[in-house]
């Protein structure tokens, strides 16, 4: 009945002093109440009183009693916090994935998109409380999946991206701007693109940099990752007669300046990747610079355990009254 037991008003245990002053003035009153004769024999009083000496059960009864009306002023009680509700305030997050044949280079192992698929599918699952949609990119862009909270769905789709689904290039102003229009009327907090290229822009219709200026007058915040080694990189150079590729070393060409310009203007941060653990740091970085603001609201059940406390003090003045009134009755 009293395990996790607190007390909403602990200050009421001060009056418990006064118990240990109350048993001092019961001892002194006591004995100068009692009167004194002196006699030369008591060989002629037979009459000897046990209940006399217990006298004093009374006076701590009472004090019992009084200590259990005190402890139950401190208010004693348990606290239940079982049921909790959270509210989240989630980022909307678009990450815009390069799909050209570019990303088949196998400086990261077992080649670049694969890499990325592994890394970007490990953050998506550390973000709980976000909407998270995709966008591919090539020579042209597509949405992929447009946000949503639903993190299977989202993972099915990253899985499902693999080039050959759209007409090869490196169109990153199509890329951002498709991202663009899939957050531009969400209603979120904070708002983010994560676009990721191995390369420089060579396709599409619409210039980087306007795209860049759709997204800060969205208020958008983009994250830029160049992804790709230093130097040269083993890349897809041409088709065998199967139609598979055939690969050699290629040049690799990331314009680094656009990207960082592209994450200075929308409030972001631009990134290098050159290898598998770099590319998991970067995503580690963006997870811990992004952080979703939650709510939380906790409620407190709280059930009362003074009652019993009540109880026995009654039970004790009322034994401390009844006995005063019929064993001790003619000792008073």
């Amino acid at each position: 009945m009293f395990e996790n037991i607190e007390f909403a008003n602990p200050e009421f245990f001060w009056l418990l002093l006064l118990l240990p002053l109350a048993l001092l003035w019961y001892f002194f009153r006591r004995k100068n109440e009692m009167a004194s004769l002196r006699i030369s024999s008591i060989k002629g009083f037979t009459v000897k009183s046990f209940a006399s000496k217990l006298k004093p059960i009374l006076f701590g009864l009472r004090l019992l009693a009084l200590a259990a009306i005190i402890t139950a002023l401190a208010r004693p009680q348990t606290e239940d916090i079982s049921s909790r509700t959270k509210t989240t305030k989630g980022i909307d997050i678009v990450m815009a994935i390069d799909v050209s044949s570019s990303m088949l280079a196998r400086d990261l192992k077992p080649n670049r998109l694969a890499a990325l698929k592994e890394v970007a599918a490990d953050f998506i699952e550390k973000r709980p409380n976000d909407r998270i949609g995709l966008v591919g990119y090539a020579g042209e862009s597509y949405t992929k999946t447009p946000i949503t909270s639903d993190k299977a769905i989202v993972l099915n789709a990253l899985n499902e991206i693999t080039y050959g689904e759209l007409e090869d290039g490196t169109a990153i102003g199509m890329g951002l701007a498709t991202a663009v229009n899939r957050l531009k009327e969400s209603k979120a907090i904070s708002k983010v693109i994560i676009l990721l290229t191995d390369g420089v822009n060579n396709s599409g219709f619409i210039e980087p940099r306007t795209a860049a200026d759709l997204a800060v007058e969205f208020g958008i915040k983009t994250y830029t990752i160049g992804l790709g080694t230093n130097g040269n990189a083993l890349s897809p150079i041409s088709y065998n007669r199967d139609g598979s590729f055939r690969y050699g070393m290629r040049q690799v060409e990331i314009d680094d300046k656009l990207l960082e310009e592209i994450a200075k203007v929308t409030g972001g941060k631009y990134f290098r990747a050159t290898d598998n653990e770099s590319l998991e740091e970067i995503y580690d970085e963006i997870n811990s610079l992004e952080k979703t603001e939650i709510e939380e609201f906790k409620y407190y059940k709280y059930e009362e355990k003074f009652r019993p406390l009540i109880f026995l003090a009654g039970i004790l003045l009322l034994l401390e009254w009844a006995l005063r009134n019929s064993i001790f009755k003619s000792f008073i």
